[in-house]
């Protein structure tokens, strides 16, 4: 994973990611967590996009596949996907999380990606939910092939690695949780006496905050 720490470090200095253990952050979901990560403020600052698309391209190109298209989740990873597309010159579609209520009833926005061999790029893996929708979304509305899916980031939960080997894919991320926590005790934003308690979170999220 070259390059994992610097983007644990780009999403770190320009606030995209914050660490609080007391108090914890709700999700949406209601999990309770140490951390909290917005990739989408890298689209802000030009140097940091570019460094994660330069590298969201180069692991794709390292896959077995080449891919015929690029694909993103919505709504966080459109823009990141585009970019890629762009970038190695693909065709572009990107995925809703539910099919529209007028119209076509789609979920799949853009020309055909039937037959083709899609790559699917996600914002980043929490419990995998929106990335393996997006996949069956793309396998079944689209006829698509799709085998990989690339992320900026992983919460590192036992739930997405699960969900993946069901639906036969494989997840890609270019940072995980566990750089990132590394990188934080470096720069003295994280108490070596905390580390421990916050890398608990990946293994079993669900109860985590409960224990605080």
């Amino acid at each position: 994973m070259p390059h994992g720490k610097r983007i644990a470090e780009l999403l770190i200095n320009i606030g995209a990611v914050k660490l609080s253990v007391d108090p914890p952050f709700t999700w949406t979901s209601g999990i309770k967590s140490p951390i909290y990560c917005d990739n989408r403020m890298l689209y802000s600052h030009p140097e940091a996009r570019k460094f994660v698309v330069d590298a969201l391209v180069q692991r794709i190109r390292s896959l077995n596949v080449e891919p015929d298209a690029i694909a993103g989740t919505a709504t966080a990873a459109i823009g990141w996907a585009a970019l890629v597309a762009d970038r190695m010159d693909l065709p572009f579609v990107y995925v809703r999380s539910k099919a529209k209520e007028h119209g076509a009833q789609k979920r799949i926005e853009g020309d055909t990606v039937a037959g083709k061999h899609v790559v699917l790029v996600e914002d980043l893996f929490s419990t995998g939910g929106s990335a393996i929708s997006s996949v069956e979304a793309l396998r079944e509305e689209g006829k698509a092939t799709v085998s990989d899916v690339v992320a900026i980031f992983t919460y590192e939960m036992n739930a997405s690695t699960e969900k993946a080997q069901e639906a036969r894919v494989q997840l890609h991320p270019l940072s995980t949780f566990g750089i990132l926590l590394e990188v934080a005790v470096e720069q003295g934003r994280l108490e070596p006496d905390a580390l421990v308690k916050v890398g608990e979170f990946s293994s079993n999220p669900q109860e985590w905050g409960k224990h605080l």
